[in-house]
């Protein structure tokens, strides 16, 4: 599995939307949903930091997220200008690969 992980600075005034436009229902979900080989969303809000959030986009393998976001890069930046405003800074955390385990053996 792939993972890509962004973290997110929302102002007060615009987190209920911002949760609804991220969450697992939302928006980039929505379009991502139309990719195959996408598993889903996560949005998590850090319980010490107010208005922090963490997304988890998670994809099948790094290829197929690489060919949906090749094929849909100019509506892929339309919706991220498009939320722009609803952020004060965003940063992506990092791209990530599921390590598998031999059962008995721990990581």
């Amino acid at each position: 599995m792939y993972v890509i992980m962004w973290e997110f600075f929302v102002a007060e005034n615009s987190r209920a939307q911002f949760e609804t436009d991220y969450g697992p229902q939302g928006a980039w979900a929505e379009f991502f949903r139309r990719g195959e080989g996408y598993l889903g969303t996560e949005l998590l809000s850090d319980v010490g930091v107010v208005g922090r959030y963490v997304t988890i986009d998670r994809w099948k393998s790094k290829d197929v997220y690489e060919v949906f976001r090749d094929r849909h890069h100019d509506e892929y930046e339309e919706i991220d200008r498009g939320f722009q405003a609803l952020t004060e800074r965003e940063e992506q955390l990092g791209s990530f690969l599921t390590l598998e385990t031999k059962p008995g053996k721990e990581v």
